[in-house]
């Protein structure tokens, strides 16, 4: 006991000493020992770095030290390193978990304060309601419900416009953290460990009104640049211009800012705003950024500037930053506007008189960028290629903003409308000033070009999601674009390039290649290459790549994604990627309008489909008589599609003609995609009609497992999976890829249960564009013939370990498969084939 207690206290003496303990002694280091050994840890940290031994060697104050026992002061040394970081980790989520716990515990407190005032309010409805004869000039002067006070302030003094301004940071507060505005929470956001923050939209104001509020891993100071910057992180905001700027006298600052929107759609115009904008620090240490419009639809800036744009109104909001203890901000985000929705066409005014709408554009798209900021500033966020997290942000702001540029064409901006007498739904503009180069590198601008033509139309899709259809576009390029088109695009923007007539003959191979540079914003916005590989027909050319590479940005592909709308925009790019690449931006965007009722003729029950995942969705099959068919809802969404072309001048009739055939083809070909793909599209009174043959798809999976019981002599599925409609929940649910195809000539896949759409990379209304013959390579097909005639004889065949393609060109590999006929009820008569799978995996 004395000699542990006498070894502890010389451990504890002296920093000069440093000690292990090997093998149940202490092991004692001078400090020129400990020096050195840090140096070589820092220099090779790895144990098994032979640059470790050499250095070891090298270092004669070492020599005399065993190698075991230095091996065991790495040991803990890495352990001592591993315990300051799980120890700094530790401390950061608890002060995270300490400034939350603190924000829901006033939320709670703010939400308890609204529950008292309808408390209050329901108490007095009903005194009203039992007072009778109570004059109506009484009743309404003693009405709870007030009248919105609008400031009469003089806006053309600066003692006028504090007073405005203070009248704002006010109304703004009691939005932001009181009961001004009646919150409800936002569909689907649910808050919990994983949310980003707590998201209230408006139940009942004028206007349309969201808040956010959560932690975030910046300072104030850097957040409220960010946030101020508008344009750096709305996609919606063209312009911000501050007009005049002057000090406020409690150390604020007070500016009026004119800004410009763009226009989601071809069919309304561009929002803008005349603002006062406020900024100043609270007594408590928080800063405030809040703003509201200066009245007057003719204030702001000269109004041949702003003849393009209706003007719109922002009610009291703002920003509310709080510092939290040991680093990081709580932000409060209020959004609150008046889009003036009945200046745009009656069946686009969901879109303007959404709250939930204004949430998924502005409140919590700032709140995602300022996470996405601060997750790129403490080095969270990888990306491919080695690309700054920064550049490619850049690049997909390029996009959105030049397909925003092309959907509204300002006049400003150089656009013009071409021949356009209202009757054509393809409009088309162009632009003879505009410029390919990036802002950084204005020499990369072609002035061989005589411009951009743009093709663009909006049209109403019903009865597809908008994720499902830009999900579809994504992954099917060749069932909606010309190869040579994109061709065409790609060869224009290479300098001294003139692709048009002259344009050598390329076919494109159907192979798309996905190459993923990284998430822009959270998970709502992918950013990716596309490798389009070509093939050139003239046989000097055969060895010369033709291959084509696209800079694409996608969002809203997830159903559960918060953003409002889905997108896919896509410009050709050099091979290089180059960071000041220029960019031509094409695209599509689909945003979905409120659901309205569909008409009677519409209902079907939800068991008479051959869409596997739709009877799994409805939960178990329930048969309903004729009459009472559960009634659905009708998705609607509109549908915005621009394209634009360079152009030579001497060519820009022919290219006019080229760009409005090609857009007209590419929306016959979505219309055609969406009907596919729509629910509508498999009901038998409103799409084409079901073959008489055509099996439910409970009825095929018993099909599918009795029949592999009669030919295998064994179960597919465990005895207990085979009562009722558990059959079919376990067979889409089964491991092994389960694939069925026809008995035509040419064979093609007719359903696939999820490990089979897995492996082939595609979906189950895309699956029936597949034949037989492109699952496997030359060797499976060799294979496959071989063993035919086997099939066909006796039933079934037991094909051995092999590769197959998915849709996207990856080779599959399996270990075994199996083959059979899949009988009908009379057990004769041979409905299709079907495929087993076993333990495949992407090579």
């Amino acid at each position: 006991m004395a000699m542990a207690v006498a070894q502890h206290r010389e451990s504890s003496s002296g920093s000069s000493i440093d000690k292990h303990l090997d093998a149940g002694k202490y092991v004692r280091y001078t400090a020129e020992q400990v020096e050195a050994l840090e140096r070589v840890y820092a220099e090779c940290p790895k144990p098994s770095s032979l640059r470790r031994q050499q250095l070891i060697r090298e270092c004669p104050i070492l020599s005399n030290i065993e190698p075991k026992q230095i091996k065991v002061w790495f040991q803990n040394r890495r352990c001592r390193e591993k315990q300051k970081k799980e120890s700094s980790s530790l401390q950061t989520v608890n002060r995270k978990l300490t400034a939350m716990n603190k924000l829901l515990m006033e939320e709670n407190d703010r939400l308890q304060k609204q529950v008292s005032q309808l408390v209050c309010e329901n108490g007095y409805m009903k005194q009203q309601l039992h007072t009778v004869n109570v004059p109506a000039a009484d009743a309404s002067g003693n009405s709870l419900v007030t009248t919105p006070h609008h400031s009469l302030r003089d806006a053309n003094s600066p003692a006028g416009l504090i007073a405005i301004a203070e009248e704002t940071l006010a109304e703004f507060l009691s939005k932001a953290t009181g009961t001004a505005v009646d919150w409800v929470q936002m569909p689907g956001m649910k808050p919990g460990p994983d949310s980003v923050g707590i998201f209230s939209i408006s139940q009942s104001c004028s206007g349309v009104a969201a808040r956010a509020c959560g932690l975030v891993s910046l300072e104030p100071i850097k957040i409220v640049e960010i946030l101020k910057d508008r344009p750096s992180w709305s996609r919606d905001c063209r312009n911000l211009e501050v007009f005049t700027m002057f000090p406020a006298g409690n150390g604020g600052t007070i500016e009026l800012v004119y800004t410009q929107t763009f226009a989601p759609t071809t069919l309304a115009p561009a929002r803008d705003f005349w603002t006062l904008r406020y900024t100043t620090t609270l007594e408590n240490g928080s800063l405030v950024v809040c703003e509201r419009s200066l009245s007057g639809s003719g204030a702001g800036p000269s109004a041949a500037a702003a003849a393009q744009f209706a003007r719109a109104e922002v009610l009291p909001s703002g920003y509310l930053i709080r510092p939290c203890e040991g680093g990081g901000s709580i932000i409060h985000i209020v959004d609150h506007l008046n889009l003036e929705a009945w200046s745009v066409p009656e069946v686009l005014r969901p879109l303007y008189e959404s709250s939930k709408v204004v949430a998924q554009k502005m409140t919590i798209a700032a709140l995602l960028y300022i996470r996405q900021i601060a997750q790129e500033t403490s080095g969270e966020v990888v990306h491919s290629l080695g690309r700054q997290p920064a550049v490619l942000r850049t690049f997909s702001q390029r996009l959105s903003r030049g397909f925003n540029d092309a959907i509204n064409g300002f006049s400003d901006d150089g656009w013009s409308i071409l021949n356009c007498d209202g009757t054509e739904d393809v409009i088309i503009t162009i632009n003879s000033s505009k410029s390919f180069g990036s802002t950084s590198h204005p020499a990369t601008v072609f002035s061989f070009l005589g411009g951009v033509l743009c093709a663009k139309a909006s049209m109403l899709i019903q009865n597809v999601g908008p994720a499902v259809l830009v999900r579809f576009l994504r992954e099917h390029r060749s069932e909606w674009a010309d190869f040579n088109v994109d061709a065409y695009c790609a060869a224009s923007l290479k300098a001294g390039t003139n692709a048009y007539p002259g344009m050598r003959p390329t076919r494109f191979t159907g192979s798309q290649i996905i190459m993923p540079l990284g998430h822009i914003v959270e998970h709502e916005e992918i950013l990716e290459v596309i490798r389009l590989e070509g093939q050139s027909f003239v046989q000097e050319d055969a060895f010369v790549s033709r291959d084509i590479h696209l800079l694409q940005v996608c969002s809203g592909i997830d159903e559960n994604a918060v953003g409002a709308c889905s997108e896919l925009v896509f410009g050709p790019i050099d091979e290089m990627f180059p960071d000041d690449a220029p960019l031509l931006p094409s695209g599509f965007r689909v945003i979905p309008l409120d659901s309205k009722p569909s008409d009677p003729q519409d209902s079907f029950t939800a068991n008479r489909t051959l869409d596997l995942a739709s009877s799994l969705e409805v939960g178990p099959a329930i048969n309903h008589a004729a009459g009472d068919a559960p009634s659905c809802q009708s998705t609607r969404s509109v549908l915005t599609i621009a394209f634009q072309f360079p152009f030579e001048s001497n060519l820009q009739e022919n290219v006019a003609n080229m760009a409005r055939q090609y857009v007209h083809s590419v929306i016959s070909s979505v219309q055609r995609v969406a009907m596919a793909i729509s629910p509508a599209g498999l009901n038998p009174a409103v799409g084409p009609k079901l073959s008489p043959g055509s099996p439910e798809a409970l009825t095929l999976a018993q099909w599918i497992c009795r029949s592999y019981s009669y030919y295998l002599g064994m179960e597919l599925l465990r005895s207990e999976s085979l009562g009722g409609d558990s059959i079919l929940k376990n067979l889409w649910q089964h491991r092994d890829a389960i694939l069925c195809c026809s008995l035509k000539s040419q064979p093609i896949f007719i359903f696939a249960n999820q490990a089979g759409l897995d492996m082939l990379e595609t979906t189950l209304v895309a699956l029936q564009d597949i034949t037989l013959d492109k699952l496997f390579d030359e060797s499976g097909r060799r294979a496959l013939c071989s063993d035919f005639a086997k099939l066909m004889q006796q039933g079934f065949a037991c094909l051995s370990a092999g590769i197959c393609m998915s849709t996207m060109g990856r080779h599959v590999s399996y270990e075994q498969a199996f083959a059979w006929k899949v009988l009908e009820a009379d057990e004769t008569t041979v409905h299709c084939l079907a495929f087993s799978f076993v333990n495949w995996s992407f090579v």
